[in-house]
């Protein structure tokens, strides 16, 4: 898979551009602020609806512009693809495949990328939310399908956290003990903490279903992403250390430990525990109006030899377990599919010693198609040498060999 043309319009600080791109490596040079990573974001975005910079649509486009435009190219088995996606703040975004509309998610399949960039730095040092989106948005690369299931288990937690706010003054452990005053009407505690309790076992029932599902995926996802992971952590660091990773569960004890070790249960024995384990949280649940169990409250642990990555592992370190994260994604969808994705290294060069540098192109050289942005060229190592393209405010231009 590789993509042959990119074109964007009110994209970010683009009124529009142009980039032919092949197979093989391209370098897009540039001093910093410029807008080379807002191209590889755009193509990014092509691929997962989503930007790796920003939470919200919002920024993408253009400043004084209503809607950004990203289409792409893409070129799989001698077949071409033209995916198009319109970007509008504040309404529904649209897409189209070939000339067809289509719904946004429905092109989710069509360009696979592998993304590495400075923000990766959160997957080892940020929070469990970057390393569930990691999670997450690989097994969407993976299986598209799974992008459905993310919204509808999103959906679910919202409304029964929301359900939880609104019931907490009768289900809390202070109403449970009045009694209704003589003679008082329908609407007493008693008949409203009845009517939650039931309302909130509707809603367990939909999030131990659906979430269930997810942490099956997860699970598997982890357990096939480790062999991937040690082995690029090892090129990487030439070595340094041994790289693992494990699931950490916001299930009841005894089967999060299970789970942390190693252990993938059927579906049906992890829907039984999530409902138990969010009966045994209940009060807690109802006292902070918060969602406390599911897979939205679990985490990945990143481990170098016995110690936790984040909080031991040094700056170097970091960006060895950051890359080796992506690396593994990228080999394991190479496995999966038979076809390589895209992989994008934007601005990652600047960050590694001459030793991580070499490593890395020499690891990515087979690639069928690279992208790479950095400020200079010497930046990039010799052995990823091909198309370059210098980037300045508003302009891309091809760089002839007399130039460079």
């Amino acid at each position: 898979m590789h993509v042959r043309h990119l074109s964007v319009a009110d994209f970010r600080s683009y009124t529009s551009a142009e980039l032919p791109l092949e197979p093989g490596v391209t370098t897009l040079v540039g001093l910093n602020g410029q807008g080379k990573t807002n191209l590889v974001e755009a193509l990014g975005y092509l691929a997962s609806l989503s930007s790796h910079r920003v939470a919200t649509d919002a920024p993408l486009v253009r400043a004084g512009a209503e809607r950004a435009v990203v289409r792409g190219a893409v070129m799989q088995d001698g077949r071409e693809t033209m995916v198009e996606l319109e970007i509008t703040p504040g309404r529904a975004n649209r897409a189209r495949l070939g000339r067809s509309p289509v719904r946004p998610r429905d092109v989710l399949g069509s360009l696979r990328t592998v993304l590495f960039a400075p923000e990766d730095l959160a997957l080892v040092k940020g929070d469990p939310g970057e390393r569930r989106r990691f999670l997450d948005d690989l097994l969407v690369a993976r299986q598209p399908r799974w992008a459905g299931v993310r919204q509808e288990y999103d959906r679910i937690v919202k409304q029964r956290s929301a359900l939880l706010k609104s019931a907490q003054p009768y289900l809390s452990r202070r109403a449970r003990v009045r009694r209704p005053r003589p003679g008082a009407e329908a609407l007493d505690p008693a008949s409203e903490a009845a009517s939650a309790l039931h309302t909130l076992g509707i809603w367990d029932a939909q999030l131990a279903g659906v979430g269930s599902s997810l942490l099956y995926a997860r699970l598997r996802l982890l357990r096939d992403l480790g062999p991937y992971l040690a082995k690029a952590y090892d090129e990487v660091s030439n070595g340094q250390s041994d790289a693992r990773v494990s699931y950490r569960s916001s299930l009841r004890e005894g089967t999060a430990a299970r789970l942390a070790a190693g252990e993938v249960p059927e579906i049906p024995e992890l829907h039984e525990e999530i409902l138990a384990s969010l009966a045994a949280v209940r009060d807690q649940e109802v006292e902070r109006g918060q969602c406390l169990v599911g897979p939205h409250r679990d985490d990945v642990l990143l481990s170098l030899g016995e110690l936790p990555a984040k909080g031991y592992a040094s700056h170097g370190e970091s960006w060895s377990f950051a890359l080796g994260l992506r690396l593994a994604a990228f080999q394991l969808l190479r496995t999966d599919l038979g076809d390589d994705p895209v992989l994008v290294l934007d601005d990652v060069f600047a960050e590694l010693d001459v030793g991580r540098r070499e490593r890395l192109a020499a690891m990515v050289g087979d690639a069928e198609q690279v992208l790479v942005t950095a400020a200079v060229p010497e930046d990039v190592p010799a052995a990823l040498a091909g198309r370059t393209f210098r980037v300045t405010l508003g302009s891309v231009e091809e760089v002839v060999a007399d130039d460079a």
